[in-house]
């Protein structure tokens, strides 16, 4: 037997080397040993990790138990989010998020709770959360969840037996929601145990343990299921416009697409005739055809043709319910769904409605009363760190996002495939000489969000490493964004359809009678409302001194939108002054502006920043970007494209 010492080797590397090599993770080392013995193994075996974590022997007993007689149901949606080190803004999002006002029974702001006290505090849990690698959110959905007066102890039960399984006490909140057909309790638990190790969780456990073990709690909370029950539920699957339990059986029972009912005599009568029922009515929607009694031949796509049915149908109640809490009657025959995928590229109208596709990844919808007469739903995907949902009554355009290289990245491309992969600012001045400082800042802020997402890097020297193979990666960045954020988004105006005819200011309105924004419009819905308020504006054009009709046509005042746009800020900037005593500067091309930014304001003519100077204050076009700078000193140069933004220590961040 070897000695211990004898198996340690020195493995000597490039005299000199004093770069350190990155750790491997003990995960990643099994896994590639693994591997390995898997190309000497048996054909077919793999390595996947589901067995490491926490709760693996808990996850395989209960995934292997299947659910008992009378066992209520409940559905659990997991989701494991990695947290960027000492980044806590995604933390704070989403417990904003879950406490969101309209979640209560009374249609109230939702509050959160913890294993002991019915209001936790949520600064307190995300500062605790700051060092985290990764976080854990559950929804928790019982089926019978309507039948309880309250989630709290429920959910409390739960989370301690699954500290009991997982072996480690948890650091987790939660916050209840009543705003749907189906009570439910958003669950986050921090990826830390007790002793502040990383938490994990077998696959297993989370797959199958955690909805088990919620099952076994309601069950002994509501009793079992009783026969009246079952025979209830199973009677509304039969008719559903959705995938249910008797299309997994019948699925199930079925390769290659044939079911023989002979075959299945060993089942339950009320099961059988209940799936009898759901054969009849597959039969109907032409997904299933009785080829001679008792055989059955069944639509090989059976299951992904249910799904997008019982999606189309909540999104088609979703839409009735939008509708309705607005106030607007739109007949049912002229709702649409907005899909990129199917072709669809450009949709402008109201926003009527707005709320979450998925609740657990955050992905948002919106209906929108369109110019086309019809009413439209549409995913718009996941905000973005600076994003906010869209205001009702506003005007939006939304333009399908095709995944494609941009100009910009081009122009990147070919500065790079100059210089061995590297772009550099002095370099683009080399290649374009007449490129303004501005026009520059746009391709560095293209790198620096392509860089936040691992497809380029930065140099010390403050280049760009972008690889001679950049517009593969500007394409692969595109695709990411549109994964996340499906369509692009404009505020055409923040004002509702009503205030704009007699509003000061350059307005939407007046955008389109310029002929700015060609949209066709309906004579029906919110078209013809449009159209009324084009009238109404053409009038008020022609009181004001701005238009005059000659000949049957309109004629409108040279700089038209300009001139709208400095009387607003002119009477804006004398509001402020007189509540403030500042006195108010115009920001011309050329200048440097200096000063704190300290809000944003909504005017019909668009967003602008206000920024406070020692004695002065400027208005200027608002970006995103300045509401992290809120309170803070920004110096920004005033060019013909937009004004470049430096915050603080003088670091660009964005037009």
């Amino acid at each position: 037997m070897r000695e211990i010492d004898d198996e340690f080797d020195v493995k000597l590397g490039r005299i000199g080397n004093r770069r350190a090599r990155r750790a491997t993770s003990y995960l990643r080392r099994v896994r590639q040993e693994a591997t390995k013995a898997g190309a000497s193994a048996r054909a077919g075996s793999s390595f996947t990790g589901g067995r490491i974590g926490r709760g693996r022997a808990q996850g395989a007993v209960l995934a292997g138990r299947g659910r008992g007689q009378g066992q209520r149901r409940v559905v659990i949606k997991a989701r494991i989010v990695r947290i960027k080190s000492g980044d806590t803004g995604a933390v704070r999002a989403h417990l904003r998020y879950v406490q969101r006002d309209g979640v209560t029974r009374e249609g109230e702001r939702g509050e959160l709770y913890d294993a002991s006290n019915d209001r936790a505090d949520a600064k307190n849990f995300t500062e605790r959360s700051g060092g985290d690698r990764h976080q854990f959110r559950f929804i928790v959905a019982p089926e019978d969840s309507a039948e309880l007066a309250d989630l709290k102890p429920f959910v409390r039960d739960l989370m301690r037996q699954l500290e009991q399984d997982l072996g480690t006490r948890l650091d987790w909140v939660a916050a209840d929601h009543f705003n749907t057909g189906h009570p439910h309790t958003h669950i986050v638990l921090r990826g830390k145990d007790d002793e502040g190790n990383d938490l994990i969780i077998a696959r297993d456990y989370i797959a199958h343990g955690f909805r088990s073990r919620a099952a076994e709690l309601i069950t002994r909370e509501l009793g079992p299921e009783t026969e009246i029950e079952v025979a209830r539920k199973l009677q509304r699957e039969i008719t559903a416009e959705r995938l249910t339990r008797l299309d997994r059986s019948v699925l199930r029972d079925a390769p290659g697409g044939v079911l023989e009912l002979g075959a299945l005599s060993g089942r339950e009568p009320a099961w059988q005739t209940a799936r009898i029922g759901r054969l009849r009515t597959l039969e109907r929607m032409g997904l299933a055809e009785e080829t001679k009694p008792g055989h059955w031949r069944i639509d090989l796509e059976l299951e992904p043709k249910l799904r997008r049915m019982g999606e189309r149908g909540d999104i088609i109640k979703t839409m009735h319910r939008e509708m309705a809490a607005a106030g607007v009657s739109r007949a049912a025959g002229d709702y649409a769904i907005f899909d990129p995928e199917r072709g669809d590229r450009h949709l402008v109208g109201r926003v009527v409605g707005e709320g979450f596709a998925d609740e657990l990844t955050e992905r948002r919808y919106v209906v929108i009363d369109g110019v086309d007469g019809r009413t439209h739903y549409a995913e718009i995907g996941a905000l973005g760190a600076n994003g906010e949902p869209p205001v009702r009554n506003a005007i939006l355009e939304l333009r399908s996002r095709v995944p494609e290289p941009r100009a910009i990245d081009r122009t990147i491309a070919e500065i790079a495939a100059r210089h061995g992969g590297i772009y550099r600012d002095r370099l683009h001045r080399e290649f374009d000489p007449q490129a303004s400082s501005e026009f520059v800042g746009t391709h560095i802020r293209r790198l620096e969000a392509m860089r936040r997402e691992g497809m380029v890097s930065r140099l010390a020297d403050g280049g760009w490493s972008v690889g001679r193979d950049y517009l593969d990666r500007a394409l692969r960045y595109e695709q990411l964004q549109q994964s996340r954020a499906p369509v692009r988004i404009a505020v055409l105006s923040w004002q509702k359809l009503e205030d704009l005819p007699q509003a000061l200011g350059a307005t939407w309105l007046d955008r389109k009678l310029v002929g700015k924004e060609p949209d066709e419009l309906a004579s029906t819905g919110f078209g013809a409302e449009v159209e009324t308020a084009l009238r109404a504006r053409r009038q008020w054009l022609i009181e004001q001194g701005l238009a005059r009709e000659e000949g049957g046509q309109m004629r409108f005042a040279r700089n038209m939108l300009g001139t709208l746009e400095a009387r607003e800020l002119t009477r804006t900037a004398a509001d402020i002054s007189a509540r403030s005593g500042l006195a108010h500067v115009d920001a011309k091309a050329g200048d440097r502006i200096e000063g704190v930014y300290r809000r944003m304001l909504t005017l019909n003519s668009g967003r602008f920043a206000l920024i406070e100077q020692s004695r002065e204050f400027v208005l200027v076009p608002w970006r995103p970007v300045l509401e992290r700078a809120r309170g803070q000193l920004v110096t920004g140069q005033v060019g013909g494209e937009g004004i470049s933004w430096s915050i603080g220590i003088k670091r660009g961040i964005g037009r």
